[in-house]
């Protein structure tokens, strides 16, 4: 993407003239694999649920939504409780409008000072620091993508960050944390008198437990889920956090009056009601994941090993790759790591079809 050019009467801030809107390609294609996008549909029973519940608030929106989205949050509440056998209450949990809008809020309210992450991994962490003025410290991973957590304990040691930032399952690598090596990396945290942020967006497509089931031992933990990725939920943008009631208070300081909207809260509620037809398709899109890697693998691809519903794998050109496949209908992610493309698990009719464009692209090794 070209750098924009400003016109000299507008004040923009100087640190953000050299930047480009965030956004990966919306361009129409038969395999859209380029945004780890749930490639299932709502189910029937949940797009009726849907739309009866939004005709019953549509005379209502002439007023404020709740404020602090209650029942939204005790539904989320529950909804992690059953995945975690942990007994958050409202209290521990934040909602926003999806889960850039938390990251956002805890820069917002946490950011004064530096803050650190692991990369390569989700470019919005380093992104919103910048925007809301907090410095980023550029924490490194090993070559196969996992965290050297020594390392990454000398560092936070070193910087004292207000906020460390991990993310696992890893955006674009796939890649995973124990539990044990949270808890070290909290235990590092905590000596410092900052928080710990665990970003778990993909995490319903793991096997792994989730780091929530360390915040009653670790009161600086906070992790992010969103409602977009397992729930097939990315177009109603509600993400959440869990976390001590304390951090959530501190986020009240920050958020928009009224930042969630009739409409959004409602989704969220039905679709929380009827989860068990959406969280349907996890082992579906686990399954196809294993399979898609096996087939690249068998054409001589190196792929890194994902617990998320997309892969990473290393091609020899990975720009004339991605051009060629768009050629052929098949959009998938250059995410700008050197030698690699990443590709969302779609539905098996649009795996085939990257399978064959790949292998056509690569020149039919085997």
């Amino acid at each position: 993407m070209t750098q924009p050019t400003w016109p000299a009467w507008l004040p923009l801030r100087k640190d953000l003239l050299d930047l480009s809107p965030y956004g990966a390609p919306q361009i129409d294609a038969v395999a859209r694999l380029n945004t780890n996008e749930n490639p299932y549909s709502l189910t029937p029973e949940l797009v009726n649920a849907l739309v009866s519940r939004f005709e019953e608030i549509a005379t209502t929106l002439n007023r404020y939504p709740d404020r602090d989205a209650l029942a939204l949050r005790e539904s989320l509440a529950i909804f992690l409780n059953e995945l975690s056998a942990t007994d958050l209450t409202f209290e521990n949990v934040w909602a926003a409008n999806g889960s850039n809008e938390i990251i956002q809020s805890l820069f917002l309210a946490f950011g004064e000072g530096t803050a650190l992450g692991f990369t390569p991994s989700y470019s919005m962490h380093p992104l919103i620091a910048r925007v809301t003025r907090t410095p980023w410290l550029e924490g490194e991973r090993s070559p196969d993508f996992s965290v050297d957590i020594a390392k990454a304990i000398e560092q936070i040691r070193t910087h004292s960050p207000r906020l460390t930032f991990v993310t696992t399952p890893n955006n674009p690598t796939g890649t995973s944390i124990s539990l044990d090596e949270i808890s070290q990396l909290a235990s590092a945290v905590g000596e410092i008198g900052g928080l710990l942020v665990v970003d778990e967006a993909y995490a319903e497509f793991s096997f792994l437990a989730s780091a929530i089931t360390l915040i009653q031992k670790f009161p600086h933990l906070v992790v992010i889920r969103t409602m977009s990725k397992a729930f097939a939920f990315a177009g109603a943008r509600i993400g959440y956090l869990a976390a001590n009631p304390e951090v959530v208070k501190a986020l009240l300081l920050v958020r928009l009056p009224y930042h969630l909207s009739s409409i959004t809260q409602a989704a969220g509620l039905v679709a929380l009601e009827y989860r068990a037809g959406s969280l349907a398709t996890v082992d579906a899109l686990r399954n196809d994941r294993e399979s898609l890697a096996k087939e690249l693998v068998s054409m001589g691809i190196k792929v890194v090993p994902s617990s998320a519903n997309f892969l990473l794998f290393s091609v020899d050109d990975p720009k004339k790759v991605w051009s060629d496949l768009l050629e052929k209908g098949v959009l998938i992610r250059d995410v700008g790591l050197s030698g690699y493309l990443r590709v969302t698990i779609g539905t098996p009719q649009e795996n085939a079809l990257f399978v064959e464009a790949l292998r056509s692209s690569i020149g039919g090794r085997t």
